[in-house]
């Protein structure tokens, strides 16, 4: 069975543009990716899927393998359910390990981990997602959907509700084009921590994520 890790990338970002090129700690977004997962001897491969070509070239140049992207993938108005099944089906790999690069503040032991964990799980569940443990006074309608107004808790003895963050996301191949997800129908939730969890989204994450970074390898 080949675990290899599938990076998406595409151009037209819109609410951070061209976040996955555009400097970041000296680099950028995907370059860093690729060499951190060329650091988990897990994998047999790396695979990076996207519509742009010079994503595709600095991703041969560092070694992973390219599939391009037909643009219908590409586009903001296509479902991600039918690109994660294009993905699937244009990867050459039995076990799919879905990262993003705009997760920059994984541990690199976390992919490890999270590939081992899987393999021992032996089939228990049909796909290992991270996620990270929300602990907020949350409301729909305006009403409390996870606390008893009546009988207040403390934050820490609110309830376990996770939030996947995709980070870290392990499925078959054939799963994926299956359930055209990288979720499948029994999940297990790899806990990470909240500063490996945050995603870049914004302007404001790729800030706060960019000095994280430099803190963290005293860049």
């Amino acid at each position: 069975m080949k675990f290899k890790a599938l990076i998406a990338v595409r151009s037209g970002s819109e609410r951070v543009i061209n976040k996955n090129l555009r400097p970041f700690a000296g680099s950028n977004l995907l370059e860093l990716k690729i060499k951190q997962l060329m650091q988990v001897k897990e994998f047999d491969g790396i695979i990076v899927n996207s519509n742009d070509d010079s994503m595709l070239e600095i991703a041969a140049r560092l070694g992973a393998e390219t599939v391009k992207r037909d643009p219908v993938y590409a586009s903001s108005s296509v479902s991600m359910s039918d690109v994660y099944q294009n993905m699937a089906e244009n990867f050459n790999g039995d076990i799919v390990v879905y990262t993003n690069v705009t997760n920059p503040l994984v541990e690199t032991a976390s992919y490890s981990n999270a590939i081992n964990k899987y393999k021992e799980l032996n089939g228990q569940f049909d796909s290992l997602n991270s996620a990270h443990l929300i602990k907020e006074f949350m409301f729909l309608d305006n009403k409390p959907i996870n606390y008893d107004l009546i009988h207040q808790p403390r934050s820490q003895d609110l309830p376990n509700i996770y939030a996947l963050n995709f980070a870290i996301s392990i499925i078959t191949r054939e799963d994926m084009i299956k359930y055209k997800n990288v979720v499948g129908r029994k999940p297990y939730m790899f806990e990470l921590t909240e500063t490996e969890s945050v995603d870049i989204d914004t302007e404001f994450d790729f800030e706060i994520s960019e000095f994280l970074y430099k803190k963290k390898y005293n860049l």
